[in-house]
């Protein structure tokens, strides 16, 4: 019996060892599994250590702050139209008549084909030629709580259905147009059925400085909230035709679908619409252009009082591109050549005539054609002013009644889309032509030529040729060009000129004013005639 219980102890304890052992080993085999396994995967590199991802940390900055203030005020805007058969889509979303107080430019509008104001249209960017339902996109920012929305006209021009996306919102909302003004580009919308809307904190763009931060918040692409950061490159900028547009110009990144979205300050203040780039391959080559936030303000207040912007008219035209020897010629230094009268405008009925410069309006000094521009436009239509003119050397004063351009110019062919049908003029075979000191060969022109481009008092005489080198080539004149002036004198006839080069000495300053043709007539492809006047000036040789 005891030898019975002790071989039951003995079989007890090898049991409970093989246990312990057992225990042992799957411990062993549990701490050394890992290793095995990782020195496996990691053959390729043995000696490599695998990389751990820390904790996450907000580091946040500035531009982190403003992106999170501000993406909830920016929306993606989608509209879309269905193009008439033929319709050109360029000229339907071109940029806004040209300024009217303003005279055309001299070299007609090839360098503005830089200038791109820019929105997605379709899947690629791109027109497509199709006669059914087309999409085009852009960006937008909310400036009040009930709804309203600041963007780019061109962004909503003519289309039939108007779409907002908030970021983060999955919702689509349908906005309606409350106002436009296409001489700014810029659009009013309003959509309704949003509850806590968060409108952006609007900012003075006259403390704006070359060298600030700028941040452009908007779609580009399609790309809802994209966040690009530069500087303001320059401000007040001048792109040719646009006479009530002086841009900010911007590095920060932008793109076809950011157009109407808002130009940052480091503060999170809106100072801008993103309106414009200029590029030469359609995308982003570090030149953008915002409208300043105080202009699009004004713009914004008339829309939502009246529906429309209402601005103040004399009823001239003037050219942008005079020079300062062109003043000096004419005896001053200041101040803005008429060069058209619009017949029954304010300007002329008060009295005023071609050539004449307005050097004040209201007995203050008016700087130049946009600082005149500025303040007629600004001037509450029926209020009476008094410009202060240089006729030939001696100062008059005029008492003009602004008026409502759009009523002064409803007739214009800029603002009408037509243009008269004017025949070129065509030189006789028994026409002489004469030799002039200037460098140039001209020729008279008959009373039918002159009738047809509307010419008064018989002035005008044609530019045949140009000699290469010459004074008449450097300041710009070329072949066909009309000149019907030379420093206010008027040009009848060869005779004319001959007499008045004749009193000119070398260094002084000489200015032409001249007609010249910007489109073919007829005889080059059935297009009407247009013709442009404006001043060409340098200092004899």
């Amino acid at each position: 019996m005891r030898l019975f219980t002790t071989l039951r102890q003995q079989k007890s304890l090898s049991f409970g060892l093989v246990l312990v052992t057992l225990a042992v080993g799957i411990m062993i085999g549990t701490l050394a599994n890992p290793r095995v396994h990782a020195a496996r995967s990691q053959s390729a590199a043995p000696d490599a250590t695998p990389l751990v991802i820390p904790d996450a940390v907000q580091l946040g900055n500035e531009f982190t702050k403003l992106a999170k203030k501000l993406e909830p005020s920016v929306v993606y805007i989608t509209a879309d139209y269905t193009p008439k058969v033929g319709d050109n889509p360029h000229k339907r979303r071109g940029a806004p008549q040209e300024e009217e107080e303003s005279g055309p430019t001299t070299g007609g509008d090839e360098g503005l084909d830089l200038f791109k104001r820019f929105f997605k249209n379709g899947p690629s960017g791109q027109d497509a030629p199709q006669a059914f339902r087309q999409q085009q996109s852009g960006t937008g920012f909310l400036v009040d709580k009930n709804g309203y929305i600041i963007t780019n006209n061109h962004v909503v021009s003519r289309v039939d259905r108007i779409k907002v996306k908030m970021h983060g919102d999955p919702a689509e909302y349908r906005a309606r147009v409350v106002g436009t003004d296409p001489e700014t580009d810029l659009a009013v919308l309003k959509i309704d059925g949003k509850s806590g809307i968060t409108p952006v904190t609007v900012g003075n763009s006259d403390s704006v400085q070359v060298g600030d931060w700028a941040v452009a918040i908007g779609s580009p692409f399609g790309l809802e909230a994209s966040v690009t950061a530069g500087i303001v490159s320059a401000l007040g900028r001048d792109l040719g035709n646009l006479q009530m547009q002086r841009f900010i110009q911007t590095d920060a990144a932008i793109n076809p679908g950011n157009s109407g979205g808002p130009l940052l300050n480091i503060r999170g203040e809106v100072i801008g619409v993103n309106t414009m780039i200029a590029t030469q391959s359609g995308g982003y080559q570090g030149i953008g252009f915002a409208l300043p936030m105080n202009l699009v303000a004004r713009v914004y207040n008339d829309i939502i009082k009246s529906g429309k912007v209402v601005r103040g008219s004399i009823g001239i035209s003037w050219n942008k591109g005079n020079k300062p020897e062109l003043m000096k010629a004419l005896g001053t230094n200041q101040g803005v050549m008429v060069d058209a009268l619009k017949k029954g405008g304010p300007a002329d009925k008060a009295g005023l005539k071609d050539e004449d410069i307005i050097v004040a309006m209201d007995g203050k000094s008016v700087k130049d054609g946009d600082d005149l521009v500025g303040r007629v436009a600004d001037t509450p239509v029926g209020t009476g002013v008094n410009l202060t003119v240089d006729r030939g050397g001696k100062r008059m004063d005029f008492k003009v009644t602004i008026e409502d351009r759009a009523q002064v110019f409803k007739d214009d062919p800029r603002v009408a889309g037509s243009v008269p049908q004017i025949e070129e003029p065509v030189p006789g075979k028994s026409e002489t032509v004469t030799q002039a000191k200037f460098g140039m060969k001209i020729k008279p022109m008959s009373d039918a030529e002159r009738e047809a481009m509307e010419l008064k008092d018989k002035r005008g005489v044609q530019v045949v040729n140009v000699d290469q080198g010459s004074f008449a080539e450097d300041i710009g004149l070329v072949e066909k060009d009309v000149i019907i002036s030379i420093n206010r004198m008027p040009v009848s006839s060869v005779e004319d000129i001959r007499k008045i080069q004749s009193s000119l000495k070398s260094g002084e300053a000489v200015a032409f004013r001249v007609m010249r043709s910007n489109q073919l007539g007829p005889r080059g492809g059935g297009r009407p005639v247009q013709w442009s006047s404006f001043f060409l000036s340098g200092a004899l040789p």
